[in-house]
C-alpha cells in the first residue's frame, strides 16, 4: 500500500511538471471564471441540485477538477478581481484596481519581484496576443457591465478599473468579434461610430435580434444600462442566459479558421457574496455551471480546443454550517437545504418588489417569494430599513437598507454562514480539458496560470516581448523627433510631426491618422497621467 502510494504521489508530481514543460497548443482556448466563488458555494450548489432533483449528483465541473490555485495581488495575499484575473491574463500580478498594468513597487509589501522602472507599463493580454500575433477570434461573454474589471482585464490598460471612459474606449477599440453582456449606458457616441466605421453589429436589448444574430459580423449585444439582473430574478423574455450568451459565442467565434479566444465570466457570483446573499450565491453559480456544460461538450466534440475553469478569489467565507446550528453533524439534507430553495428571487430582486409595494403588503409578499411567515421583529427591521438601495455592491451587506434586512431574513431561515462581506484568500479551484490530457495537475499560482494559457494557446512570441513590441513609451519610440500631448480633449492626444509628416495618436484606441488620413493598428494606445506618457506600437515610427 506505501508503494502504491508513492507511485501515485510520483505520477502526479511528474504529470505536473511535464505540463509545466511541455502543452500541445490548441486551436482554441477559453477560460471560464465563476467570480468571486469561494469553494463553499461550490459545494452548496452541488448539494442544492441534488436536493432539487436538477440534473444529477454532479456538476459541470466536476469531471474536471484537477487542482488549486493561489490567486493574489503583488503586495496583497487577499486579491481584487482587477489584479487577479489581470495575472491569469498577463503573467503579472498586480496592485488592488490595476488592469493588465505594471504595478508601482511597494518594497515592504511585495510578495514577487516588482521593477519600479517599468510602474504603469501596459502588459500584453492573452486575449490580445491571440489577436494580434495569430489572428485569431477573440470574445468575452459576462453578466456585468463590459468594461467590469474581469472583462476589462483581458483587453485594456489602466491603473484604476473604475475609470470605465478610458477601459470602454480601449475594449472597443479592441475590435472583438463577440462582446455580450450589459452596459448600454457606457457606449458613447464615439463607439458606436467605431463600430459603424468597422462594421460591428450592436444589439442593444433586442432579445430576439440577439437569438437571430447567426452571421459572420463582430458583435456586441448589450442587455440593460449595466449589470444584467440575477439569474434567479432575470425575465426570461427580455434577457439571455450566462449559457445562452456561451452558446451564441461559440457559434460565432467557431467560424474563424485560425481559431479563438473566449473568456466566460459568471460575475454576479462575487455580487452575491459581496451582499452575503446565500441564495443568489447558489443560484448565479448553478447558472455559470450550465455554461461549463455547454463549453465542455463544445470542446470534446471540437477535439482543438483548451478550457479552464477557476475562480479569481473567494468571497465573504461562504459556508454549509454556522455557529448557531445545534448537532450540526446531524442535520438532514433536508434541513439544510428546503428553505433556501423555497426562495424564489434573491435578496435584490424581493427588494424590487417591496420598495414599490405597500407596508401592509409586505407579509404576504414575503410569503409568496420565500415561504417565510415574517414574525413582529422581521417586520420592523424590513419597515424601519432605510429605503434605498446600497450604491456599493461591495458594502450591501455592511449597510442597514432594505436589501440588507431582507437577506438577514433570509439567511437566519437557512444554515449558512459568511465570515465578511468582501474578498477571502483562500486557494480556489481549478478545472481544466485538453483534448490531449495536458492539464495544469496540482497546486498553481496564477503567474503559472497564465504560463499554461500562453502554451495552450500557442505563443511564438511571449507576453513579455510582445508588451515591448506594442507598448513602447512614446518618448522611446519617437527620440529625436517633435512631438507634444494635447490635453485639451476628453482623451489626451499625442501629436508627433517629422518634415511635412504629422502622426496624430489619440490615447485608449487602435486608429491613429497620417496627415488627417486614418491608419488602423491591431492594439491599443494607451496614456498614463502618472508619468505623462505614451504607450503606443514600436512600428509607428515607420509611418513618418
Amino acid at each position: 500500500m506505501v508503494l502504491l502510494l508513492l507511485l501515485i504521489f510520483s505520477t502526479a508530481i511528474y504529470a505536473q511538471q511535464q505540463y509545466r514543460r511541455h502543452i500541445r497548443p490548441t486551436k482554441n482556448v477559453i477560460v471560464m471564471i465563476p467570480d468571486g466563488t469561494s469553494i463553499g458555494v461550490v459545494s452548496a450548489a452541488r448539494w442544492y441540485q441534488i436536493y432539487n432533483k436538477l440534473g444529477g449528483n454532479n456538476l459541470a465541473i466536476d469531471p474536471y477538477l484537477c487542482g488549486t490555485v493561489k490567486t493574489f495581488s503583488s503586495n496583497a495575499p487577499i486579491g481584487d478581481s482587477a489584479p487577479t484575473t489581470s495575472c491569469y491574463m498577463t503573467g503579472m500580478p498586480q496592485q488592488t484596481g490595476n488592469v493588465s498594468i505594471y504595478p508601482v513597487a511597494d518594497p515592504e509589501n511585495d510578495l514577487v519581484p516588482v521593477d519600479p522602472a517599468k510602474a504603469y507599463q501596459p502588459l500584453a493580454t492573452i486575449l490580445e496576443a491571440a489577436k494580434h500575433q495569430q489572428n485569431k477570434a477573440t470574445g468575452l461573454v459576462v453578466t456585468v457591465e463590459f468594461p467590469h474589471a474581469t472583462p476589462a482585464d483581458c483587453s485594456a490598460h489602466y491603473y484604476a478599473r473604475g475609470k470605465y471612459e478610458y477601459i470602454a474606449s480601449q475594449m472597443a477599440y479592441q475590435n472583438l468579434d463577440v462582446m455580450f453582456g450589459g452596459g448600454n449606458s457606457i457606449l458613447t457616441d464615439d463607439i458606436k461610430q467605431h463600430f459603424k466605421n468597422t462594421g460591428t453589429r450592436l444589439i442593444q436589448d433586442d432579445l430576439k435580434a440577439f437569438r437571430s444574430f447567426n452571421g459572420k459580423d463582430k458583435v456586441w449585444a448589450l442587455f440593460g444600462e449595466r449589470e444584467l439582473p440575477y439569474d434567479l430574478d432575470r425575465d426570461s423574455t427580455l434577457v439571455p442566459s450566462l449559457n445562452e450568451m456561451t452558446k451564441k459565442a461559440l457559434d460565432r467565434l467557431s467560424q474563424n479558421e485560425n481559431g479563438f479566444f473566449l473568456m466566460v465570466e459568471g460575475s454576479k457570483v462575487d455580487w452575491s457574496a459581496h451582499g452575503n446573499d446565500a441564495v443568489g450565491c447558489i443560484t448565479e453559480y448553478l447558472a455559470f455551471d450550465k455554461a461549463v456544460a455547454t463549453v465542455m461538450d463544445f470542446a470534446r466534440k471540437n477535439g482543438e480546443t483548451t478550457v479552464i475553469v477557476l475562480p479569481d478569489h473567494g468571497n465573504s467565507g461562504f459556508t454549509i454550517g454556522r455557529r448557531d446550528l445545534k448537532s450540526y453533524d446531524k442535520a438532514t439534507i433536508d434541513q439544510l437545504f428546503k428553505n433556501v430553495s423555497q426562495y424564489k428571487k434573491t435578496g435584490e430582486g424581493l427588494e424590487r418588489i417591496l420598495l414599490k409595494s405597500k407596508p401592509e403588503d409586505f407579509k404576504s409578499i414575503f410569503k409568496e417569494y420565500t415561504n417565510i411567515d415574517l414574525n413582529d421583529d422581521e417586520l420592523n427591521l424590513l419597515l424601519s430599513s432605510k429605503n434605498y438601495q446600497e450604491a456599493d455592491y461591495m458594502k450591501v451587506s455592511n449597510s442597514v437598507n432594505m436589501g440588507s434586512s431582507i437577506i438577514n431574513i433570509m439567511n437566519q431561515h437557512t444554515y449558512f454562514g459568511f465570515t465578511t462581506g468582501g474578498h477571502t484568500g483562500e486557494e480556489v479551484f481549478l478545472a481544466a480539458y485538453h483534448p490531449d490530457g495536458d492539464l495544469p495537475i496540482g497546486m498553481n499560482t496564477n503567474v503559472e496560470i497564465n504560463q499554461y494559457l500562453s502554451d495552450a494557446i500557442g505563443l511564438k512570441t511571449s507576453l513579455k516581448d510582445m508588451t515591448e513590441e506594442v507598448f513602447a513609451k512614446h518618448t522611446e519610440v519617437f527620440k529625436g523627433l517633435e512631438y507634444s500631448i494635447d490635453k485639451s480633449t476628453d482623451f489626451p492626444v499625442l501629436k508627433v510631426k517629422k518634415g511635412n509628416m504629422m502622426l496624430t495618436i489619440p490615447a485608449f484606441k487602435s486608429v491613429v491618422y497620417l496627415n488627417n488620413q486614418p491608419i488602423s493598428l491591431s492594439t491599443v494606445t494607451v496614456y498614463i497621467d502618472k508619468n505623462d506618457t505614451f504607450y503606443v506600437p514600436k512600428s509607428l515610427i515607420n509611418k513618418l
